[in-house]
């Protein structure tokens, strides 16, 4: 399959896809509830024109005719899987950490670091340990969820098709997408799926259940043998049904490019330091990259709120300051995208049904930011709801920590 996909198209790739969508009725702009969202298996691809078919027939290949029952291959795969997770962990501890802190506060956090983050080790360990021991329970699991998927009733309703091309290619494929959809299995007058855009996802109760006893709201750390640390802290801050204006984007922009760079990166010798903001979730993280501290950075984040205060009332003699921060975030907004980079880019925009016009009114809010919009951002930075941290690192970095008043539980990953 491999030198299949080689040799006819750019790549074929399959993935998991958590996109949180705008509830019908509601207020663009607001925080939502974060259970409004659709679950969906991607398989992506790209090829010339005259090589679709073959294309689509490697997509057909994949969604129905994958060989379940090899063990060796699963238990090899498997095997790979786990000792990704653990790289990614001791690579790329920041994004982990981020995952962790976003998964105590929204459902859709939460899911998502169960099935890509952390979490997601321990069900790799479980699946390889069954593969090895019990594995006609686990192709009995395998054949159902792709029985699940595919099942006549329901499959087509769920399925989407999207294509990125000039008009021509698009004349010249259409027998091969015809072909490709007719050959699909399921009735088009089938049973249909529920409106996860009126009505809640399923996961979503389930999600939230298991969210108190299993993503509580504390201080982790996670231990791997490394000589840096990957430090996280963050928090709610802004609540369910509060309007988030574009300005914050400007904010945290200034605060990751300014503030994090300063006392992270250059003064604390981090490779790193990030602020991100979430406007659709209200949850807002500090995150440091290959950091030679532990204590010392949640210190560094912990003075954020002030110095953001001190700059809110630098920008009011600084227009030229402001104009910089605000052009900064304008051109995060419009990079140079490739045609399937902005083929993927509006297919999320279609799923989510965000709308040019709730764009241009986060646009605008970003063009017409002011210095009191940075003294009402610092303020919810001082009173974040409920923070906590997530911190990859090493035994004695955590037992430095300690010393210094930085408590954590923590949990052993290798």
């Amino acid at each position: 399959l491999s030198r299949r996909i080689g040799t006819h198209t750019g790549g074929v790739s399959v993935s998991t896809m958590i996109s949180g969508v705008n509830k019908e009725g509601s207020t663009p702009g607001v925080v939502g509830e974060g259970e409004h969202f659709v679950s969906k298996i991607l398989i992506s691809g790209k090829s010339t024109s005259d090589k679709t078919e073959e294309l689509f027939s490697i997509f057909d290949l994949i969604l129905r005719d994958a060989n379940l029952d090899s063990q060796a291959k699963i238990i090899e795969m498997l095997r790979e899987s786990k000792s990704r997770g653990e790289s990614t962990v001791q690579g790329s501890g920041h994004a982990v950490a981020n995952a962790r802190i976003r998964s105590r506060y929204s459902v859709i956090g939460y899911i998502n670091e169960k099935m890509s983050g952390i979490s997601s080790l321990d069900t790799v360990k479980a699946l390889l340990d069954q593969a090895e021991n019990d594995f006609p329970a686990l192709l009995a699991r395998l054949e159902n969820m792709r029985s699940t998927i595919l099942n006549k009733s329901t499959c087509r309703d769920g399925m989407i098709l999207d294509l990125t091309g000039d008009a021509t290619v698009f004349e010249k494929i259409e027998p091969s997408v015809e072909k490709f959809l007719g050959d699909l299995p399921g009735d088009n007058n089938a049973e249909q799926l529920q409106n996860f855009y009126s009505e809640p996802h399923p996961w979503a109760i389930q999600a939230k259940e298991e969210m108190a006893t299993q993503a509580p709201i504390a201080d982790e750390g996670f231990v791997v043998p490394t000589q840096v640390s990957y430090v996280g802290k963050g928090g709610r801050l802004y609540s369910k049904g509060e309007a988030v204006s574009g300005s914050t984007s400007v904010i945290s922009r200034f605060l990751g490019t300014g503030y994090m760079w300063d006392n992270v990166r250059v003064m604390g010798g981090a490779y790193g330091g990030f602020a991100q903001f979430q406007p659709k979730d209200g949850i807002f993280s500090f995150l440091s990259y290959r950091d030679p501290n532990l204590a010392g950075t949640i210190d560094v984040y912990d003075g954020a709120s002030k110095a953001l205060m001190t700059s809110a009332s630098d920008l009011e003699n600084d227009p030229d300051a402001l104009a910089t921060a605000i052009i900064g975030a304008i051109g995060d907004m419009d990079g140079a995208l490739g045609p399937d980079q902005k083929g993927s880019l509006q297919f999320s925009r279609w799923l989510a049904r965000e709308t040019p016009e709730q764009r241009q009114k986060f646009r605008d809010e970003i063009l017409n930011t002011k210095p009191s919009d940075f003294k009402d951002f610092a303020e919810r930075l001082q009173a974040l709801k409920d923070p906590s941290s997530a911190v990859v690192s090493s035994k004695s970095a955590f037992e430095d920590a300690a010393k210094a008043g930085k408590s954590f539980t923590l949990q052993d990953i290798m």
